[in-house]
């Protein structure tokens, strides 16, 4: 009979799959087979190395990150170029004078370390600690929901079996999305043009740097004199990196609210469960391309569409700064206002990489509100100069909210009075305080609501 053909190995995998699908009923005679033994435990751990190294996972479990640098290094490799003498001293001198720009128009200090150019491998080795960070909690959703759901389906004599298949399962989803975030910063390495260009916090604390193989493809198109542009865009990383180098608790703030949101990512176990159903270890394709889709992830909560809410008004907000002290130290170049359209066009956009970052992790990096924000620190530095605005930045408790990127005018109030020395006009929190500590002082018990007063 057919059956009668049927390996252990074939045995095991269908059991694996009717496991990780839930649909149907497990056959107890498979059931009593493997419980008596009748698959060889030295056959059943062959089967187990053998799966482990194709998906060249560990036999703890843990994710792969390893893979991820193999995989983005060989991909920023394949086509990168070294950096030319010419142009290694052509930047280094833009990033000299947008120095000297950059602090005629702001309070915020040089950087310790002199800006560089460096290649898309150096780019990826530099940052990739920090999408490690970003991308972990996600990674570990997924791995730890493909365990879940073989563990679950299985009954209690079979724990024991399972639990290094479960091993194995939470090796192939994590080292998949590993290979598949390896694949996009790898990609990312061939369109980013500086160190900050994605917005977020990637290089060291204090470094700035500019990739001249994708300087280069960026200014292709534009019709604007290369130095121009070197000086614009050395311009503008380099106050991107000045700010987080100055306001120290920023960076922090910053990645603690995308891991925030990443945190929040659990995986569509209905997606999941069609999947597992016609899932074949030996063919990983399948889920590889549902972590490329995005499948599994389920759309937003509320909870994480407030926090992408409030990552984006943080980004903008950085943003928008940064745009107004690049514009302000940049008057000098004609085609200032030309490249700076460019680059938020650029940013607005995105390019491929980024936009499969989204789909993997869930979560999109542009500022939306970017153009309010600018428009709000350029009402700041008129009413108040560089300092007062850049004085915003030395703690979190001082930084525009949402609010103020929607009608600055009570936040430019409060400053313009500060600068003349007066004291800010009392809104409803210093009220509600002040009559918190009245009523506590005469002995009264305060009402209700009156504690409960918002700022907002």
């Amino acid at each position: 009979m057919e059956d009668d053909d049927r390996s252990p190995e074939d045995e095991f995998q269908d059991l694996i799959r009717q496991i990780l699908g839930g649909g149907g009923q497990i056959d107890p005679e498979q059931l009593s087979q493997l419980s008596g033994m009748n698959i060889d435990p030295a056959m059943l751990q062959t089967i187990m190395s053998q799966m482990k190294q194709a998906f060249a996972g560990g036999g703890d479990g843990e994710i792969s990150w390893d893979m991820a640098e193999r995989q983005a290094l060989h991909i920023a490799g394949q086509h990168g170029l070294a950096i030319g003498d010419g142009q290694k001293h052509d930047l280094d001198q833009a990033f000299v004078l947008a120095d000297l720009w950059l602090s005629e128009v702001t309070t915020i200090s040089e950087l310790p370390a002199p800006a560089r150019s460096i290649t898309r491998s150096e780019w990826v080795t530099a940052t990739l600690p920090v999408w490690q960070e970003l991308a972990e909690p996600v990674a570990t959703s997924i791995a730890d929901a493909l365990t879940e759901s073989l563990r679950s389906q299985a009954p209690d004599d079979m724990q024991a079996l399972v639990q290094g298949a479960g091993r194995l399962m939470r090796t192939v989803g994590g080292s998949l999305f590993a290979s598949q975030l390896g694949q996009v910063i790898g990609n990312l390495s061939k369109e980013v043009v500086s160190g900050g260009d994605v917005g977020i916090p990637l290089m060291p604390d204090g470094g700035a740097a500019i990739l001249p193989q994708n300087f280069s493809d960026f200014g292709r198109d534009l019709e604007i004199p290369e130095d121009q542009l070197a000086l614009a865009v050395a311009t503008r990383e380099l106050a991107h990196a000045r700010l987080f180098r100055h306001a120290k608790w920023l960076r922090l703030h910053v990645i603690s609210q995308v891991t925030d949101f990443a945190r929040g990512v659990r995986v569509d176990t209905d997606a999941l469960e069609d999947l597992a159903s016609r899932f074949d270890p030996s063919e990983p394709e399948e889920l590889r391309r549902a972590l490329e889709s995005g499948a599994l992830l389920p759309a937003r909560s509320e909870a994480q569409e407030a926090a992408l809410r409030r990552l984006e008004n943080l980004l903008a907000t950085i943003e928008g700064w940064v745009d107004v002290v690049t514009a302000d130290a940049t008057t000098r170049l004609p085609s200032a206002d030309r490249v700076a359209e460019s680059v938020r066009r650029r940013r607005a956009v995105g390019g491929p990489a980024e936009r499969a970052l989204g789909s993997l992790v869930g979560l999109e990096l542009r500022p939306r509100r970017m153009r309010e924000a600018a428009a709000m620190w350029r009402a700041i530095t008129d009413a108040v100069g560089p300092e007062g605005r850049d004085g915003l930045w030395d703690y979190p408790d001082l930084m525009p909210n949402a609010d103020d990127i929607d009608d600055p005018s009570a936040l430019v109030a409060r400053l313009q009075a500060h600068a003349r020395g007066e004291e800010p006009a009392p809104d409803a929190m210093d009220d509600a305080l002040a009559q918190l500590l009245a009523e506590s002082g005469s002995g009264e018990t305060p009402d209700a609501d009156t504690s409960g007063t918002d700022r907002d």
